[in-house]
């Protein structure tokens, strides 16, 4: 996504820097892009580097001197904002809230650090409702915007009646079989252990069912090790265009989201997706669609019935997928993204909001955005990012 809004931010002629993991799968979309990347080396969670992070950050931002820093997603938002402190327009981006991963006294603390530091944002950007809601809900008082995500729907809506057999075929796997296909970081959040646990009913249910897992993340071991034998682990994935023409269902069921890439990038393709019901997932869905495709998180046996209901059935997810593709060309483009984060931009010029002491934002006629990243798909550092921006 940070890479999305550079492509267009830079075709309209400003300039734009992106701070994120170096040899990342961002770093490297970001530079295709031509966009001005700088190295920043931090970790997923705050620890104990915390304040390491913090000081190299505020030396990219001072050296850039940007006009709006844009940051993405939580580990960003907590660097960043102790960095900026309301001295320059800044954008925050949860991208999921931070008090969603944790529970407890953390998940306490979480809210209370985000209660503080939305007076270090003049806007705070949600990609749903229901994400804003939660953070009204938690008492997070900030200007908030919602900018449902975009993607570039030409990229993944090229689709052929002979693009699943094609994908297949490059791809190894065989053209009739059954094919459920996850797309996500190997992580806590994305719910693949439940999907493994619902597995086992699916494939007594759907004879020749296969299953493949695209990505790479911290729990790869641990699914590995209870998965059957016959489930496919990708690894990392740079595009995961042809998983998404290979399957006959895209599953995605996540503990918690914002809204989720995957299900778009899949209905985009054609494909019909099966979704939990977090924060997000209801609206990315076309209308009427939710009976079908949407199920409670955490929930094996209701994700297990709602994909047997759906995998076998190739006709079935075929119309679903081509009502999806339509749905997602109206309503999740990357342009309408672009044209909203940029009334948002605006919109934190001119918002006023407690600033720490020193240098005041300044105004200038070419704009430099700053995007700080550190968090990703599978396995990349999307979206934990700081990008400045200049025109």
């Amino acid at each position: 996504m940070v890479a999305s809004l550079a492509t267009g931010q830079l075709a309209s002629g400003d300039r734009v820097v992106v701070a994120c993991l170096p040899n990342s799968g961002l770093s490297a979309a970001a530079a295709r892009c031509g966009a001005e990347v700088l190295a920043w080396r931090a970790t997923r969670e705050p620890g104990h580097e915390l304040p390491r992070e913090v000081r190299d950050l505020y030396q990219l931002i001072k050296s850039v001197r940007p006009d709006i820093v844009h940051l993405h997603s939580s580990k960003a938002g907590l660097a960043g904002r102790l960095v900026v402190r309301g001295r320059l327009p800044t954008v925050f981006q949860p991208h999921a809230w931070s008090f969603n991963a944790v529970g407890g006294g953390l998940r306490i603390a979480s809210i209370h650090w985000e209660r503080a530091g939305a007076r270090w944002a003049h806007q705070v950007v949600c990609v749903s409702e229901a994400e804003r809601a939660q953070g009204v809900a938690a008492k997070v008082a900030a200007p908030y915007t919602v900018i449902p995500n975009g993607i570039d729907v030409d990229h993944f809506g090229l689709t052929e009646p002979a693009a699943r057999a094609d994908a297949r075929l490059r791809l190894g796997m065989a053209p009739s079989d059954p094919l459920a296909v996850c797309v996500g970081r190997l992580c806590r959040q994305k719910g693949q252990d439940v999907l493994l646990n619902a597995w086992q009913d699916i494939g007594d249910r759907v004879p020749g069912a296969r299953l493949v897992l695209v990505g790479d993340g911290p729990y790869r071991e641990l699914l590995r090790h209870r998965a059957p034998a016959d489930v496919v682990f990708t690894g990392e994935v740079g595009d995961p265009r042809d998983w998404y023409l290979a399957a006959d269902l895209v599953v995605l069921p996540s503990r918690w989201e914002g809204m989720a890439l995957a299900p778009l990038e899949a209905m985009a393709s054609g494909r019909a997706v099966v979704v939990t019901d977090v924060p997000g997932a209801l609206e990315s869905l076309p209308p009427g669609h939710a009976g079908r495709m949407l199920v409670p998180r955490g929930d094996p046996r209701a994700l297990a019935d709602a994909v047997t209901a759906l995998l076998p059935d190739r006709t079935a997810c075929d119309d679903l997928g081509r009502q999806g593709r339509a749905h997602v060309r109206r309503h999740h483009d990357v342009s309408s993204m672009l044209e909203r984060t940029e009334a948002a931009y605006q919109a934190a010029r001119t918002t006023r909001r407690p600033a720490a002491r020193g240098r005041a934002s300044r105004t200038a006629t070419r704009r430099t955005p700053v995007s700080a990243v550190r968090r990703g798909r599978s396995g990349s550092a999307e979206p934990d990012a700081a990008r400045e921006r200049a025109r």
